[in-house]
């Protein structure tokens, strides 16, 4: 019975993780983003700081970044259109124009946040990035994986990660209210914050930002009929932000970015 159980909520966080990705975690808004990713401004920064990306972009080299997640990191057959073409564009415009910037992904389907660190050694050897965008949690959440344990998995994975020599940002989960109450995001949600207020790292809080859009009505996250335009409308507005959040904690001032 807990195996069924458990496969009726992968499948079910599947499903969710399928529109948006395939077809497929009283402050004023940026002024960056369009209306309909409006976000208050306090999603959108960091007290931690990129300082890695900000060495990189001062100096004119080229800017890689790796992002590492599941299924809902891509729209497969509109890759174009996934959260990290999105950022990489945005940061191609936004950065002067000598900058070159290049976004990667490794997808880690299914994986846990344990499993996931354990490739991150030689991940690193191999992509050598400036800046990893680490998005996990759901797996974790899904498999009611011990919350502790979640936590010492992703504080081990940011470690290695730093000591290869990139800044990280922690991603949390998407957020879902079909899926609300069929599994509990907030012991998850709250121990990323933990290990990246203890790594002094910036957390991008996807949970929050989709929430926000749903309950503010930009977008309809609880209907069961979401189609391909709707996957694009949101990694479009994730990716905006992602690549607002990355300026912000790096410290890029006018110098480093277009008018």
């Amino acid at each position: 019975m807990k195996a069924k159980v458990l496969l009726s909520l992968i499948l079910l966080c599947g499903g969710l993780a399928a529109p948006l990705a395939r077809a497929e975690d009283a402050a004023p808004a940026a002024p960056t983003l369009p209306a309909a990713c409006e976000l208050p401004s306090y999603l959108l920064t960091s007290e931690s700081q990129l300082h890695k990306v900000a060495d990189t972009v001062k100096s004119g080299k080229p800017l890689e970044i790796l992002v590492v997640g599941s299924r809902s990191t891509t729209i497969p057959s509109s890759e174009s259109s996934s959260y990290p073409a999105r950022m990489e564009a945005i940061l191609k415009e936004k950065l002067a124009p000598s900058e070159a910037v290049h976004v990667s992904v490794e997808i880690q389907s299914k994986k846990t946040a344990e499993e996931t660190a354990s490739t991150f050694v030689k991940l690193m050897e191999a992509k050598t990035p400036t800046l990893v965008i680490w998005q996990t949690g759901t797996v974790d959440a899904i498999r009611s994986i011990d919350p502790d344990e979640f936590r010492n998995a992703v504080t081990e994975g940011v470690a290695a990660l730093q000591n290869a020599g990139a800044d990280v940002v922690l991603m949390n989960l998407q957020y879902s209210p079909r899926t609300e109450t069929m599994i509990s995001a907030p012991p998850y949600l709250d121990n990323m914050r933990v290990v990246a207020q203890e790594h002094d790292i910036p957390l991008f809080d996807r949970f929050a930002m989709m929430r926000q859009w749903n309950d503010q009505g930009q977008f309809d996250l609880f209907s069961p009929t979401r189609g391909p335009e709707l996957a694009k409308q949101v990694h479009d507005c994730i990716g905006r932000a992602l690549a607002q959040f990355v300026i912000d904690a790096a410290h890029l001032g006018p110098a480093e970015q277009q008018n």
